[in-house]
């Protein structure tokens, strides 16, 4: 079974290749409500370029879905898109020639190729879910190792039979013997070498038993001995390096973070424009001091930065290196400081710290430094929540793990939140939160 990959990679690249081009088609047809075809010359040759460089650029950030995530593989085919448009774009202006053709084609072509190269891949995965449901296209997997790691993939491989894996049996990692005979009556077209953290020292002489065999051999570390935030495999000076802790603002994801905390918000601060100003005047006639509070806080890599708030309490003296935490009922907080910090207007100039690049619109939110000298003595894991820039807004604001955090408890909860959007962000995961604030992240009974 395992030459039907490639049969699979080819038939993956047509499918996207006819995705593709039948969207300019389609674009043109109902752009120029046209019923002589094929369209002329000049467009025509641009719909077979476009959809060739589709190809090409797709084939080089191509990986098998077989048992990965569905919304990764379409990840990559929206990366891909976006890149290929990206060239398109630009070969226009280079060359001049955008006159040649109707922009208004242009972008319902751009639209359409992204929705039918998506609904195709989705196609293309029910079709081989199908397959592997009547027995087609499997590949029968020998595990080496026990314990954990051998557990979690039986549970899996039960649960996400469309994946076509049939475990056809499982050895132990000192069993020689057992891994020989296994080879040679299930001939497995995958081993899986599965140690735990205590078998390490015995991978060599599984892999000089397996020397021989033809099958792919994968080595699956046991995770679970490690706490990982963005895992994932990194080569360095030519040598793969597994990432215990990493950012995931990198490459492609730095660039799109940039342009989502810049133009989102841009056009967010101007909306709210109006409201900055009455909130600003508000402030001032209430009660004396100045309009916005300052205050140095961790960033990103845990850089020291200043974050902007409007005053929402009276003027007052603290010790110096002690933050105290409001409570409810607290008497420096001023009647309009309350309605400030249980609405979240409060927190509305830190949009001007997103447009510095000190904050992300999205991400964990800054602590007081006296109260991240605290807490990363008492949470393993506490500053892993710094690998990505804090944010306005995040995934544990939104799941109500806001205000006063007098329990180490409540603390622990809200840093698992962030280390999970950390280890799973995405543009979309943004778009998420952001679309959840508006109805979860602004008023909260536990924001005092």
């Amino acid at each position: 079974m395992r030459s039907s990959s490639s049969l699979m990679r080819f038939g993956v690249h047509v499918v996207d290749w006819f995705a593709f081009a039948g969207a300019g088609l389609a674009a043109y047809v109902w752009r120029f409500e046209a019923a002589d075809l094929p369209p002329p010359q000049i467009y025509a040759l641009l719909i077979v370029q476009m959809a060739t460089l589709m190809l090409l650029v797709s084939s080089a950030i191509y990986r098998n879905w077989r048992g990965g995530k569905f919304k990764a593989m379409l990840g990559r085919v929206g990366l891909a898109w976006a890149i290929t448009w990206a060239l398109l774009m630009t070969w226009l202006v280079l060359t001049k020639s955008s006159a040649d053709f109707s922009r208004i084609w242009l972008l319902s072509w751009a639209a359409l190729s992204l929705g039918i190269s998506w609904v195709a891949r989705l196609a293309l995965f029910l079709t081989m879910a199908w397959l592997r449901g009547q027995q087609v296209n499997h590949m029968r997997v020998l595990l080496v190792g026990r314990g954990g790691p051998v557990a979690a993939i039986r549970r899996r491989v039960k649960t996400s039979n469309w994946t076509g894996y049939d475990l056809v049996g499982v050895v132990g990692v000192d069993d020689i013997k057992g891994l020989q005979y296994s080879l040679g009556q299930l001939d497995p077209d995958e081993v899986w070498i599965c140690p735990s953290a205590n078998d390490m020292n015995a991978i060599q002489p599984v892999l000089n038993e397996l020397r021989h065999s033809t099958a792919n051999i994968r080595l699956v570390p046991d995770m679970g001995a490690f706490q990982l935030v963005n895992n994932g495999l990194t080569v360095v000076l030519g040598m793969p390096m597994l990432d215990i802790s990493s950012s995931p603002m990198s490459g492609i994801n730095l660039v799109l973070k940039w342009l989502e905390d810049r133009i989102v918000g841009f056009l967010i601060l101007v909306l709210i424009s109006p409201v900055l100003l009455a909130v600003a005047l508000a402030v001032k006639l209430t009660s004396k001091g100045p309009v916005i509070f300052k205050q140095e806080r961790h960033g990103w890599n845990g850089e020291t930065i200043e974050v902007y708030k409007f005053r929402s309490m009276y003027v007052h003296d603290e010790h110096t290196g002690q933050v105290t935490q409001a409570k409810k009922g607290d008497s420096r907080i001023t009647p309009l400081g309350a309605f400030l910090r249980s609405s979240s207007l409060d927190e509305l100039p830190q949009f001007v710290n997103v447009l510095q690049g000190r904050m992300s619109i999205v991400g964990p939110r800054p602590h007081a430094v006296a109260h991240n000298l605290q807490y990363r003595e008492l949470i393993p894991r506490y500053m892993l929540r710094h690998k990505v820039k804090p944010g306005i807004t995040g995934w544990a604001q939104i799941n109500g793990l806001r205000g006063e955090t007098d329990t180490v408890d409540k603390m622990e909860a809200r840093i698992q939140a962030d280390l999970y959007y950390i280890e799973n962000w995405s543009v979309w995961f943004d778009a998420k939160i952001i679309f959840l604030t508006v109805f979860k992240g602004f008023f909260n009974r536990n924001a005092y």
